[in-house]
């Protein structure tokens, strides 16, 4: 019947094998059909199928008893359709152009809503392929499976047809569509470009939280929207209205731009205001807040200098992390961390580095290392234990800025540096100081998808670990693949520091 089907060459051949022969017909033949009728079709002149009055081959089609009958026989029968039979039927009424109101279209996406969660890949790929509608998108986003699952062919999908189903899409669905993009790095400018063409056209009309959506993917991705000049202004007059509905959410939303190095001084006033602030010390989501406005407060310090505006209360200063990410932890055993670590061990000894020394105003080190004028590695012990960090605790008896100052001064005070030692390799030279180097173990999370672009968050860490006096040294995970053995990893760090 396949072959009979694949060979046939006319509309009504199609339909009559089908409909002619029930008995010998299987869930596998009807996508076949379906598929083979899209074919016949494009090749005869006249409007699409779904298109137009219904005049031509395509809507002579529709209104054949023939036609109607297969399409009877898949509704009758799809609840006991396999997987693969399902998402292909409704990919090819998508391809034959179906309207989506046909009694055909809405039982396959009825039937395809109700198995997302059994769905492989490729299965949810197809479903999303010929879906458009917002309670179709909204079922596949909010699938577990497609979620946590990053797919080739739908995003190539999307990027090409989203720009144009923009404007017929909730913010809900957009929403989804952000989260999914954030969740897999997607550094794609068409998608990225049109959330944030959605967001300037709607942004007045929607909440807090659900901007706070939409912004993540920029900052995630680190990426300024094509209309970022028109955007970011926008976002900030609403924020200034907007800032004490929903205290989290302007936070997220400052913090988003801020990765960006836009720095909206209005609504900084606001959000560092008492008023702001007492609200906040009230809220169940005091704590989170405060570590926000935290490390907003040292970005103003470092980034932001000719602002002058109200500051955060230093009694209110707390460090924004205190530990390894959660990604970063989740991911440890896949991460080149550990390989690092021995061969660094090996190298220079254990008393000569820190590993995830969290560093104020917040931000987890890797590898915390301290290197003489001459490029010798010291033991951490011969560095005076205000030299050797900022402290642990809060930043509040001193801005960020004169903490580096005062480090600086007691290193040009630092004396005897430690010998050198054949295994201590050269070291970089920051003006004949003892330099803080932070060795960065940059794994493939932590870049954009298939992108050799930082994660905003990662970015700005790094912008102010410059700015706050330590010397970075980037280990990126395309390197470090290709580094075999403890006796590479070590010649491999000779090198880099």
């Amino acid at each position: 019947m396949k072959r009979l089907i694949e060979r046939s060459r006319s509309v009504g051949e199609v339909l009559r094998w089908v409909t002619q022969n029930p008995g010998k017909v299987s869930a596998s033949h009807y996508p076949i059909a379906l598929h083979k009728l899209g074919q016949l079709l494009q090749q005869q002149p006249g409007p699409p199928m779904g298109a137009g009055d219904g005049r031509g081959p395509a809507g002579q089609v529709l209104e054949q008893p023939e036609f109607h009958a297969l399409c009877q026989a898949i509704v009758s029968g799809c609840a006991k359709f396999d997987n693969f039979s399902i998402v292909n039927c409704l990919y090819a009424a998508a391809a034959l152009g179906l309207p989506g109101e046909s009694p055909l279209v809405r039982v396959l996406e009825d039937e395809s809503r109700s198995r997302l969660g059994r769905f492989n890949q490729k299965d949810v790929s197809m479903v999303f392929s010929s879906e458009a509608n917002n309670k179709a998108l909204e079922a596949i986003f909010s699938s577990q499976l497609f979620y946590e699952n990053r797919q080739e062919r739908f995003i190539r999908s999307m990027a090409e047809w989203l720009p144009r189903k923009a404007e017929n899409l909730t913010p809900y669905t957009m929403a989804l569509i952000a989260k999914y993009v954030a969740r897999h790095r997607l550094r794609e400018p068409r998608l990225l470009d049109t959330i944030a063409n959605f967001l300037l056209k709607r942004g007045e009309q929607l909440d807090s939280k659900v901007i706070q959506k939409l912004v993540f993917p920029f900052s995630r991705m680190n990426y300024r929207p094509s209309n970022h000049v028109e955007l970011f202004p926008k976002l900030e007059a609403i924020l200034e209205q907007k800032a004490g509905s929903s205290p989290l959410a302007t936070v997220n939303i400052l913090m988003s731009m801020f990765q960006l190095s836009h720095f909206p001084q209005t609504v900084l006033h606001q959000v560092f205001s008492p008023a702001f602030i007492t609200n906040v010390m009230s809220s169940p989501y005091a704590l989170i807040v405060r570590r926000y406005l935290s490390l907003l407060d040292a970005a103003v310090e470092l980034e932001f200098r000719e602002y002058s505006g109200p500051r955060l209360d230093p009694r209110y200063r707390v460090l924004m992390f205190e530990h390894a990410l959660t990604a970063d932890e989740a991911n440890r055993k896949y991460s080149y961390k550990g390989l690092v670590a021995e061969a660094l061990r090996q190298l220079v000894g254990e008393e000569c580095y820190r590993q995830d020394e969290v560093l104020p105003p917040g931000y987890c080190t890797d590898f915390l290392l301290w290197i003489n004028h001459s490029g010798t590695v010291l033991p951490l012990s011969r560095v005076p234990a205000a030299s050797r960090a900022p402290p642990a605790t809060s930043p509040a008896t001193m801005s960020l800025r004169s903490s580096v100052l005062a480090l600086t001064s007691d290193l040009q005070d630092f004396a005897p540096f430690a010998p050198e030692t054949p295994s201590s390799p050269p070291g970089p030279r920051e003006s004949g100081r003892a330099g803080r180097v932070v060795l960065s173990v940059n794994d493939k999370w932590h870049y954009c998808q298939n992108s050799d672009i930082l994660v905003g968050s990662r970015a700005m860490r790094d912008r102010h670990l410059r700015l706050l006096g330590y010397c970075l040294v980037q280990l990126p995970y395309t390197e470090l693949e290709k580094v075999s053995g403890i006796e590479e990893a070590k010649h491999y760090l000779r090198q880099k520091l």
